[in-house]
């Protein structure tokens, strides 16, 4: 049987209003705080990491040390979806982020009272791999349970902007970590970061799954739909593998979840590899240099800043549905339009769209995400749209740049903006996430009444 999470107290999400904004709710600003805090701790950890990495081995060395996170990340993602939905996702944010503290001061201890080896830094990396898997799928599960349903569209709006102050704050805090003591001090400064997390955490005021989402009550649904007739059968217990086999069931059959997926699959896929990979090797074709890659990516920051603002102030995007593949198509034709422009002040105009684009197109996926789902499945759903992005995305990276050397920068940039125009195209075909809604004030609220 599930383990559900316990409430504090059993009473509405959150325990505010319906008609309180989330910027003024002191439970999704803690839940916040705690999200800014430990995305600092992040950005802080990977360059303490990479700098430990490139002193203490060759350059092949420090980078197996910094992709070796990626293998438990991927592996063990849809299981980080089924431990969020049957432990709940407070509880295993909590628990991540402690494990991250703990392993971090640890490293800078041994950093700081003696030399070890890169086993040591590839152990902590496979750590935090497997961490992330646990913490991600819980983080996408939790807004649901603290705010309406109303307020997701500026939750995730609220969420972006503290990710992109973290990285702002991260960087030159880990910088400086560095400079002033090393490895260890940095490593240091990041566990101090997850350790800020945890109090605001642990105060955080969770709202209790709707009964109708009741584990049993669930099953007999999902056997109904699949024609098993004979609900007695279903154990009183379940097993892990059975839940993951019943997320990905329930998914698979639900009219915007399933199609929701694919259009996210397509995005990503067509998205990260010229925005991570090509983008420097177009610089390079183009003469900008590291300045100009700079400019570039301040661009698309600004862009996907300015997207998360919006979404803050709004509130609701009408016809979330449509807005979504629609940003996405339009996205993808900037991508395209990054190869064929020789000019720096014109890529970065048109990354500003990219981000703008690309950062509301990804809010309301999420935040789309987070409304349809029934809470009971949402650790598991979000694992599988975050494998896509985290786990298969990035492995066209390699692919992309070897055809950049082949072809070029223009065609690769095209055929992955055909890639993303794919998804979106896809999103307006199916009339079920065409249509799909994002609710406003006055709708139903799990428990707030």
């Amino acid at each position: 049987m599930t383990v559900t999470e316990p409430t504090t107290p059993p009473v509405a999400a959150a325990a505010s209003p319906p008609s309180r904004p989330a910027h003024r709710d002191p439970n999704v600003l803690r839940w916040l705080g705690a999200y800014a805090s430990s995305a600092a701790g992040d950005s802080v950890y990977y360059l303490a990491l990479s700098w430990a990495a490139v002193r203490g081995g060759s350059p092949a060395q420090a980078g197996l040390v910094l992709a070796v996170s990626a293998v438990p990340r991927a592996l063990l993602m849809l299981a980080g979806g089924v431990i969020a939905d049957r432990f709940g996702p407070r509880r295993v944010v909590i628990s991540s982020d402690a494990v991250r503290c703990v392993v971090v001061l640890g490293v800078a201890a041994a950093l700081a009272l003696a030399s070890p080896g890169l086993w040591v830094l590839g152990a902590v990396a496979l750590v935090f791999g497997a961490v992330d898997a646990l913490f991600m799928p819980a983080v996408g599960a939790l807004p649901p349970r603290i705010a309406a349903p109303a307020q997701l569209a500026r939750i995730q709006g609220m969420r972006g902007l503290a990710h992109r102050a973290s990285v702002l704050v991260g960087a030159p805090l880990g910088g400086l970590a560095v400079a002033l003591g090393g490895s260890a001090t940095a490593f240091g400064a990041a566990g101090l970061l997850f350790a800020l997390s945890l109090p605001l955490l642990l105060t955080l005021r969770i709202a209790p799954l709707p009964a109708a989402t009741d584990e049993d009550a669930v099953r007999d649904a999902v056997r109904d739909a699949v024609g098993d007739a004979v609900r007695d059968a279903v154990p009183e217990k379940t097993t892990a593998l059975r839940d993951l086999t019943d997320g990905l069931r329930y998914l698979r059959r639900h009219r915007v979840l399933g199609p929701l997926m694919i259009v996210v699959a397509l995005s990503d896929l067509g998205f990260v590899g010229p925005l991570n990979v090509g983008l420097a090797l177009l610089s390079d074709a183009r003469g900008w240099g590291a300045a100009g890659i700079g400019w570039v990516l301040a661009g698309f920051g600004t862009g996907a800043g300015a997207a998360s603002l919006l979404l803050t102030v709004r509130g609701h995007i009408p016809r979330a549905g449509a807005v979504m593949a629609w940003t996405i198509t339009l996205g993808a034709a900037s991508i395209a339009a990054l190869a064929y422009v020789p000019q720096l002040p014109v890529a970065v105009a048109l990354a500003v769209c990219v981000g703008l684009l690309a950062g509301l197109s990804g809010s309301l996926c999420g935040a789309l995400t987070q409304t349809e789902c029934d809470p009971a499945y949402l650790g598991r759903v979000t694992s599988v749209s975050t494998l896509f992005s985290l786990g298969f995305a990035p492995l066209s990276f390699p692919l992309t740049g070897a055809a950049v050397g082949l072809w070029g920068p223009a065609p690769v940039f095209t055929a992955s903006a055909a890639i993303c125009v794919l998804g979106g195209v896809y999103g307006l075909s199916v009339r079920s996430l065409r249509r799909a809604e994002l609710p406003r004030t006055a709708t139903r609220t799990q428990g707030l009444s």
